[in-house]
């Protein structure tokens, strides 16, 4: 048995100023064949990870294809993802003949020319490999699930969690139903529920955990192979933006059907009322600074670079500032230029230092302030489940009460050592700021007393009404009350 994997990834911010380029790929996961670490899977790698391991011990000749990544920004450079994507072309052509295909995906990707990436890229897999080979893809659940790719593979599995926490186990579970599939054990068929809604579904508030701890205890029972919640990606101006349900039967279609149009109901039947409280910045500030105990966490979503934000924006660091806030710290803000200069002037340098509110009218304007270098890293990482994800270097500065983190390689606060490498202890802290909008609660969450979501000027409008979408199939809710939901597959 011969099983091909690779990955092409990244998450597009159509509104975002920020082109990505083969560069952004290089800077986060740029990975040609076997050259992929054997500790954790990088963004979107984790069907090549979990294939690598499995297949010494369960019969299957694993053929490693390239895995190229960036973090979320705007449109892909069309000349870019093409050499990528024929890259990985080559390889699948060169690995054949094949009996299964992994492709580790994001489903949010768009690059100039493509408004479905996914389903190019699986579109042209399926040339080559012909109807027989079992192609499987895993998502995030923050992707557009378009008809195109859901039609072309034959096994789709997404991210049950937000944050991500499972990759890893979707990858197993992914790679069993492929493998099942390919030794005629199953045969597995799909159906596709428009929900037409976009919204944001933290699973680790109680009625989205709710909901997706009742569907994954539905799977393996029934012919029930895998459900799919599909969140949406909010920040693309795409025609097949919005909430979806995926269900894969065991050759029983009728009840597929019946299943995702149930599940997608239900799912309809929480627009509005799953995100949490939502506070001004300052607002915002007096409640953490009144709440009891230490530290308060306090998110800012606006500014999440796991988004496509730029990660520069100052509303809250001038306030915390203006208000002489004391035992805080705030992170991550990048800006390369600022990290130089840290390192120029060297631990314990004092300086006056310009910093964020450098990429456009969302990052609010720079702060200049003398400031204290703190702490210093080179080459920087931090933890998002069994995943290390690039910081670059990365440099700690004080301004009065307040400790910042400033990052070379964009990217969200996802773990502790977002801190901790640069001599900052969270714990000790009375407010720690993150620019995130969920996946900081999978390390944050357990040290935070309090946990405070505010909205600051960001560019990641939490109002999706105020996005200025042109392309989005209508009716589709926030946009519009009365909306036509329905079965596409």
């Amino acid at each position: 048995m011969r099983i091909f994997s690779a990955t092409i990834a990244t998450e597009s911010n159509m509104f975002s100023p920020m082109p990505t380029s083969l560069a952004g790929y290089r800077e986060s996961v740029f990975l040609r064949p076997g050259e992929h670490p054997e500790d954790a899977p990088r963004m979107c790698t984790a069907p090549l990870w979990v294939a690598r391991r499995r297949a010494r011990t369960e019969g299957f000749t694993l053929i490693e294809g390239s895995c190229f990544a960036a973090s979320p920004a705007g449109t892909t450079v069309r000349k870019d993802y093409e050499w990528m994507r024929d890259e990985i072309l080559a390889e699948v052509r060169q690995a054949m003949p094949l009996d299964g295909v992994l492709l580790g995906l994001h489903g949010a990707m768009v690059a100039d020319g493509y408004d479905d990436v996914e389903g190019d890229v699986i579109e042209r897999v399926r040339a080559i490999v012909g109807p027989v080979c079992t192609i499987g893809v895993e998502l995030d659940l923050h992707c557009h699930l378009t008809v195109k790719r859901v039609r072309l593979s034959d096994i789709v599995v997404l991210y049950k969690e937000f944050p991500h926490t499972d990759v890893a186990e979707r990858a197993e579970e992914l790679l069993s139903l492929v493998l099942r599939t390919i030794r005629g054990q199953v045969k597995p068929v799909m159906s596709l529920y428009d929900c037409r809604q976009i919204g944001s579904y933290p699973t680790t508030l109680p009625l989205m955990r709710a909901f997706v701890d009742k569907l994954q205890a539905m799977e393996g029972k029934d012919g029930v192979l895998s459900i799919s919640v599909n969140h949406c990606f909010p920040y693309a101006d795409v025609p097949e933006l919005g909430g979806r349900i995926l269900v894969v039967m065991d050759r029983d279609k009728a009840w597929g059907d019946a299943l995702a149009t149930e599940i997608g109901q239900e799912f309809m039947a929480m627009r509005g009322k799953t995100l949490p409280r939502f506070y001004g910045v300052d607002e915002g500030i007096q409640v953490a600074l009144a709440a009891e105990g230490m530290p308060v966490v306090m998110a800012d979503p606006a500014d999440n670079a796991g988004g496509g934000a730029p990660s520069d924006n100052t509303t809250i660091l001038r306030r915390l500032i203006e208000r002489q806030v004391v035992h805080a710290a705030l992170g991550p803000i990048w800006d390369p230029i600022a990290v130089r200069l840290c390192f120029d002037a060297g631990a314990g340098g004092e300086f006056a230092l310009r910093l964020g509110g450098k990429i456009g009218p969302t990052s609010g304007q720079p702060v200049d302030a003398r400031v204290t270098v703190i702490g210093l890293a080179r080459d920087a990482w931090q933890s998002f489940g069994p995943t290390q994800v690039p910081l670059g270097d990365c440099a700690a500065v004080r301004v009065g009460g307040i400790d910042i983190v400033l990052i070379s390689n964009r990217t969200q606060a996802l773990g502790l050592e977002l801190f901790r490498n640069v001599g900052i202890e969270p714990l000790a802290k009375k407010l720690v700021v993150v620019k995130s909008t969920n996946h900081f609660m999978g390390n944050f969450g357990p040290i935070a007393k309090q946990v405070i979501y505010v909205e600051s000027d960001g560019p990641l409008c939490r109002d999706y009404r105020k996005i200025p979408y042109t392309r989005v199939q209508r009716p589709i809710w926030p946009l519009d009350q009365e909306t036509t939901p329905g079965l596409l597959l």
